[in-house]
């Protein structure tokens, strides 16, 4: 049996080789723009009808310059608060974090973090990460806020994945995808579902964010795991493919509520554990064994298939198959995953 010093040693050592895998290692080259190439005159071509349109709704500009990874001609600039809407599709308002924000940047005596902003429809302007500091801006009564512009109107599109500001969680972002997958939809109604595939990060929050426009509660993290395994993105245009999901949608729906019975039939025989949607759930999936391959673009089977096999082991749930035992399986599944 090996001696607590000599238990203690092989801890360390291995928190140690943890560690040393965990450092960020920086790029092998540089890359970017040099220092000189970094300038850019408000007179340049590439932002002239930005800076007009800055200008007409009482801004002003204050510089302009490339951005020095991409290239990107960016104009820092202030804006009258009435002027910057946010993006339509962002996240729902919390007022309790516009609410500490806005004290926060009073104590500073400083707004320190512009806003992104685009040009959004009928020559407004857009920002697409910036709802709760525009929020802020508000409650404290600011008459210009400051902006960092861009002339690239698609960056309203592409800025979820760096909106870092409060942590979406499965509900946030699936509201955000699908309300951006619809204002696409009216705007590119030719364009591909496919074509949006990073914007939209994955398939499965397309289906969730309509569940969640119909059934806010909806418990989307018991349903996940399945849909992460079948749901992929279409080659179809985005108002049809869109349709095609509503159908999905209303599928899950209806087998959500055969669950709510199912769950009101064994909390009867006394299972109170929480865990019994996640056990009922996962007994109804039909993919629950399928191991998932990183990168993975073949679903384990067609979705329609799934909800349709779903939905029939669903009708035919045998309450008394159920034990305290696999109960136990599932939190213990649960905790991991936490």
């Amino acid at each position: 049996m090996a001696s607590k010093k000599q238990t203690r040693s092989t801890a360390k050592r291995s928190s140690s080789r943890a560690a040393a895998g965990r450092k960020l290692k920086p790029a092998a080259g540089l890359r970017g723009l040099e220092a000189a190439d970094v300038a850019l005159g408000m007179e340049d071509a590439a932002i002239a009808d930005l800076v007009a349109k800055i200008r007409q709704a009482g801004g002003v500009t204050v510089g302009a310059y490339r951005d020095p990874l991409g290239g990107r001609p960016l104009v820092l600039a202030t804006l009258p608060i009435r002027a910057i809407q946010p993006t339509p599709f962002q996240r729902d308002l919390s007022p309790t974090h516009t609410k500490r924000l806005a004290e926060k940047i009073d104590q500073a005596g400083a707004f320190l973090d512009p806003l992104i902003v685009v040009l959004g429809d009928e020559g407004g302007f857009w920002t697409p990460n910036g709802r709760h500091r525009l929020a802020a801006a508000k409650i404290l009564g600011l008459k210009q806020i400051s902006v960092l512009t861009s002339p690239d109107d698609t960056l309203a599109y592409r800025i979820l994945a760096l909106n870092t500001e409060k942590a979406h969680n499965l509900k946030d972002r699936s509201l955000e995808v699908i309300r951006m997958a619809r204002s696409l939809a009216r705007h590119q109604p030719n364009a591909v579902e496919t074509k949006f595939a990073d914007q939209f990060e994955s398939a499965e929050l397309l289906t969730l964010g309509i569940i969640y426009e119909k059934l806010s509660r909806f418990a989307g993290g018991a349903y996940s795991p399945l849909l992460r395994k079948v749901d992929r993105f279409s080659n179809r245009p985005l108002p049809a493919s869109l349709r095609e999901r509503e159908g999905y949608a209303a599928r899950i729906l209806a087998i959500e509520a055969d669950v709510k019975k199912i769950i009101a039939g064994l909390q009867a025989r006394g299972f109170k554990s929480p865990y019994l949607r996640n056990y009922v759930v996962a007994r109804i999936n039909p993919v629950r064994f399928h191991i998932q391959k990183r990168g993975e673009k073949k679903p384990a089977m067609p979705i329609g298939q799934a909800l349709t096999r779903m939905t029939a082991s669903a009708k035919g749930f045998k309450l008394d198959s159920v034990s305290n035992a696999d109960l136990a399986w599932v939190a213990v599944g649960a905790g991991s995953a936490d």
